[in-house]
């Protein structure tokens, strides 16, 4: 049966006749037809106006003035469309016809990243979480140049003040603001002589032999990727056992806890100042950004192993098919031995 949809509207005479064309065609066409007054829904009044009636038989659209004579021809096309997509379906069921396939180097390379992608993320957060920690390690054997370079190239992607940092080689591993009011720490003003309100100062300051010299990621930021790179470790190992988190969790122990500590700070100082002052501290940021990194990453990389699953299995039945086809195609007889 045909199905036949007539896009009309009250008092349209053209959208009568072309019901009245369409009955007269049962007989010879039968279908099965739905009207819909589109005025009854906004969006189909917009994307229809006053261009009704239209008329749909399958895949063919038909604007006013419908004639019966165009109906058939419609009627013709449609049924001949669905004659060729029954004999091409009968063909493939019986192994009468079979489509190429072809095998692109896209195709391999997505065969490989869906096999191999966490170990290529792992790497990528190792690396990405590792270079800020080269970066002292420069400085301390007086390879300035280069740790220039890593301090520059993070400058793009994280504040990097110098109170919110970690240091290596140093009398401390963090020197935070006098307003954290951590105990057993210079606080980064004693510690530097610089105001902590001179932002672009903070930024700028890496350190030297007496403080130490700064990772180029701030605290918050250096545990997110760890966190990230923990439970990718872990998810390799693990995988078939570990199910992505429900959205709530995620949102429970991940999201809220390093935004309320960040937002919080964030609103209390200039230019803000919404509410009462407050510094976080190295504990509390590293905390926060590790549970965000390690919970974030347990919400998405079992989604993502799911849909890599699925490229696997696809892309190897595919290049199934592409043997099959090579070897069931007849040898050319103009080829040379």
């Amino acid at each position: 049966m045909i199905e036949v949809t007539l896009y009309s509207r009250a008092d349209c005479h053209l959208c009568e006749q072309a019901k009245a064309n369409l009955d007269a065609l049962q007989a010879e066409y039968p279908h099965r037809l739905t009207i819909i007054d589109v005025d009854g829904d906004p969006k189909l009044r917009k994307e229809y106006g006053f261009n009704v009636p239209v008329v749909q038989i399958g895949p063919y659209k038909m604007k006013a003035p419908i004639e019966q004579q165009d109906l058939r021809i419609t009627f013709k096309a449609v049924i001949h469309r669905e004659n060729q997509i029954a004999t091409i379906d009968a063909a493939i069921k019986n192994n009468e016809l079979q489509i190429p396939v072809v095998w692109k180097q896209s195709d391999g390379f997505m065969l490989w990243f869906s096999r191999h992608y966490l170990a290529v993320f792992n790497l990528f957060v190792l690396i990405y979480v590792g270079l800020p920690f080269l970066a002292p390690v420069l400085m301390k054997v007086g390879a300035e140049a280069p740790a220039g370079w890593i301090y520059k190239a993070y400058s793009y992607v994280c504040h990097g003040f110098a109170y919110r940092s970690w240091y290596l080689f140093g009398e401390q591993m963090a020197y935070p603001r006098a307003a954290a009011g951590v105990e057993g720490l210079i606080p980064y003003e004693q510690a530097t002589g610089l105001s902590s309100d001179d932002l672009w100062a903070a930024r700028e300051e890496v350190g030297n032999e007496v403080l130490g010299y700064k990772v180029a990621l701030c605290q918050r930021d250096v545990a997110i990727y760890l966190g990230i790179l923990a439970f990718g470790l872990l998810f390799a190992v693990f995988r078939r056992h570990l199910k992505s988190l429900h959205w709530i969790i995620w949102l429970c122990i991940g999201i809220a806890p390093v935004g309320l500590d960040g937002v919080s700070q964030l609103l209390s100082q200039p230019p803000f100042n919404f509410l009462p002052y407050r510094e976080s501290t190295p504990l509390i940021r590293t905390i926060t950004g590790g549970l965000f990194g390690f919970v974030t990453a347990w919400f998405g990389y079992p989604i993502t192993e799911e849909t890599m699953v699925d490229n696997v299995k696809y892309l190897e039945a595919k290049f199934r098919r592409m043997q099959t086809q090579q070897k069931a195609a007849p040898a050319d007889p103009d080829a040379k031995e």
